[in-house]
């Protein structure tokens, strides 16, 4: 029997924000953080403002992938970053 990482499991079933399938496997970031941004003001379980629940599941899932994130991909989720404070005015 598979054991699910605990972390895979909090961006496939986060109480706070319903996030579209394999959102961070996405080559765009403005894809990415259009996404999340939706995916954020849309969500009536969110405890924190919109950015702040958007920015923190960014976040957490760059953080939970650490090392077997490649290069690219995290360049890629930085960027998303970016966007997400763009589209906020951050």
């Amino acid at each position: 029997m598979a054991m699910t990482k605990w972390s895979a499991k909090v961006t496939r079933n986060s109480d706070a924000l319903d996030l579209t399938p394999r959102i961070f496997a996405s080559s765009n970031p403005k894809t990415i953080a259009r996404s999340l941004r939706r995916s954020a003001e849309t969500s009536t379980r969110r405890k924190a403002e919109p950015f702040r629940s958007a920015m923190s599941m960014l976040t957490f899932y760059i953080n939970r992938a650490g090392k077997n994130l490649s290069p690219v991909q995290k360049h890629k989720l930085e960027a998303a970053k970016r966007e997400l404070r763009r589209l906020y005015n951050r």
